[in-house]
């Protein structure tokens, strides 16, 4: 009776949840998506624009499959409280097929269609040079949209959002979070714009200079900015996998089952880090040996040395810098330090072990 009764409690729990998510499946031609974008009916929001990168190459790759019928996935819109259609998933495709048509919109140079793999002479092609025919028929090729109602609870479409993107090779975990924040309503764009205001923060991005491009460019001072909070205020999260621990600790905030007040932290975070950048620069947060700095950004030694100055703060900024470069770095290279990085040390003993390494360097100066 017992497993009945929770078979029962489990069905009536997954039934209350489809509720809670309303959509709607219709068809719409490529031509209907341009004309909504140009009236403003259609929005594609600069964050997720920003993250277009496909190639020339696989434009014109998706252009030669909807000119051959061939399936098209999928596109997903976001209902917003005014009627419009935020557009969540399937970028690449819309975007696409607008700098084709009409590249003014997306603010890029017409797309020339280049590396067909089945039908190579469409290279060179742009839409105006194509015959009236094949531009008729990719205006009035039909995708099929998913609209997410506004009535939706707004966490299953930020829980949407995620699910739909986490696992392709397009977006980072952290331009994922950044999109998918900002589906929960105002308090996730808040929450948003936080975050990549501390990351622009001068004396943040010269103590990360050591942070390799290709990171950057897919919001990894971002990434960093939500670590610190996460270490500083979260490590009850941390299970092994930084992922899920940076994802977990966000929603607590944004679900406001985690205390997070923005006026405070702001201000311990530009302590911290014009605390570091005077005394440590942008070598910071790199692994040492022989007293020298030796590669990139270390997420290991960054999570150490930014919690241990903040928690070390005023004894920090009564420091003379040079005395306590010379300690972080001496720290860095002992072997209290040592042993609570490198493999196995995505652990919160570990993580623990590294922070009062340094504490401990910092309270000996």
């Amino acid at each position: 009776m017992a497993a009945r009764a929770q078979q029962t409690a489990l069905i009536a729990e997954i039934d209350s949840k489809i509720g809670e998510v309303r959509t709607e499946a219709i068809d719409l031609s490529f031509g209907e998506i341009v004309n909504l974008k140009k009236t403003k009916e259609v929005i594609i929001d600069p964050e997720y624009q920003r993250l277009f990168r496909w190639s020339d190459q696989q434009k014109s790759r998706f252009i030669e499959s909807v000119l051959l019928r061939l399936p098209i996935p999928p596109i997903f819109f976001m209902e917003n409280e005014d009627g419009t259609l935020e557009l969540i998933d399937g970028l690449q495709r819309i975007s696409s097929m607008m700098q084709l048509i009409e590249a003014d919109l997306i603010e890029r140079a017409p797309l020339r269609l280049d590396g067909c793999d089945i039908i190579q002479t469409l290279d060179g092609y742009t839409f105006e040079d194509l015959p009236v025919a094949l531009r008729l028929q990719l205006k009035r090729s039909t995708v099929r949209a998913v609209v997410i109602k506004r009535q939706s609870k707004s966490f299953l479409r930020y829980e949407m959002f995620k699910r739909l993107n986490t696992g392709g090779s397009q977006l980072s975990p952290q331009e994922i979070r950044n999109c998918s924040a900002r589906l929960l309503g105002e308090g996730g764009t808040k929450f948003y714009d936080f975050v990549s205001e501390l990351a622009r923060n001068s004396s943040f991005v010269n103590a990360t200079e050591a942070l390799a491009d290709a990171d950057i460019e897919k919001r990894g001072r971002e990434e960093l900015v939500l670590r610190f909070f996460a270490a500083k205020n979260g490590s009850g999260f941390y299970a092994g996998h930084v992922a899920d621990w940076l994802d977990k600790y966000m929603e607590e905030v944004l679900l406001e089952r985690a205390e997070f007040d923005m006026k405070k932290e702001r201000k311990i975070f530009q302590r911290v880090f014009d605390c570091i950048d005077s005394s440590l620069g942008g070598t910071a947060f790199c692994k040492y040996q022989n007293d020298l700095p030796v590669g990139g950004l270390a997420p290991a030694h960054y999570e150490a040395v930014a919690i241990a100055y903040c928690e070390k703060i005023g004894k920090c900024e009564a420091a003379d810098p040079e005395k306590l470069r010379i300690a972080v770095i001496k720290a860095k290279q002992g072997k209290n330090f040592r042993e609570n990085v490198g493999p196995g040390a995505n652990n919160k003993t570990k993580l623990r072990g590294r922070i009062e390494a340094i504490e401990l360097a910092i309270e000996n100066i």
